[in-house]
């Protein structure tokens, strides 16, 4: 049995607002966008090419800030052997993944909650107190994986830099401090350039 993941319509998207890049105004999106009337679970394989509906995908973002205050972000680089290849040999700073049926929200009766920790303890090991928020959406329509993809966008500020791969590739992981980092944007994702750019700055701090 194929992979039902959680899709919206497209054109719901563009009724709320359409944006291209990083919108800030989550809870207004996230309310509607995830309303249980709204959304649907398709098969995986018509979704990746079907520009009429949006795959919603948790996209965490982890974040170290020293007692100096320099700031360093979670990064690695995507292997071959992990999901999407379009993407693959990609650097990223964000970690999620697809809503699936099988999440189900059983626990809670938030499924997309409970598909984004799901995925959240498929990658990584997470071996410090955090806290959470969620900081925006991205939409970059100037992709083929863009296209069909809409990320929610969560910064989980650790206290300590421990975070380790479950994933043998998700490879070249672990934090890197935001000068160091920047220097690597043009091999970034344009989801990790997106949000490089609008959550840190292009310099500084």
């Amino acid at each position: 049995m194929e992979e039902q993941i959680l899709v919206v319509p497209t054109q719901l998207f563009h009724e709320l607002g359409y944006f291209q890049g990083f919108c800030p105004d989550a809870q207004r999106y996230r309310d509607i966008l995830l309303d249980a009337k709204n959304v649907q679970f398709r098969p995986r394989s018509e979704m990746e090419t079907n520009p009429e509906f949006k795959q919603l995908i948790p996209y965490m973002i982890f974040c170290h800030t020293d007692s100096a205050g320099n700031v360093s972000i979670f990064q690695y680089v995507r292997g071959k052997g992990m999901g999407e290849s379009r993407l693959h040999q990609k650097r990223s700073i964000g970690v999620g993944g697809h809503i699936s049926s099988e999440d189900g929200g059983q626990r809670s009766g938030d499924i997309y909650r409970e598909g984004m920790l799901r995925e959240l303890h498929e990658e990584v090991r997470l071996q410090s107190a955090f806290t959470e928020r969620c900081v925006g959406l991205i939409n970059d329509d100037s992709t083929e994986v863009g296209r069909v993809h809409l990320g929610i966008v969560h910064r989980l500020d650790v206290i300590e830099p421990k975070v380790v791969s479950n994933e043998s590739d998700l490879i070249e992981s672990g934090f890197m401090p935001l000068d160091e980092l920047r220097k690597h944007r043009e091999q970034m994702e344009s989801w990790s350039a997106i949000s490089l750019d609008t959550l840190f700055g292009k310099s500084g701090g």
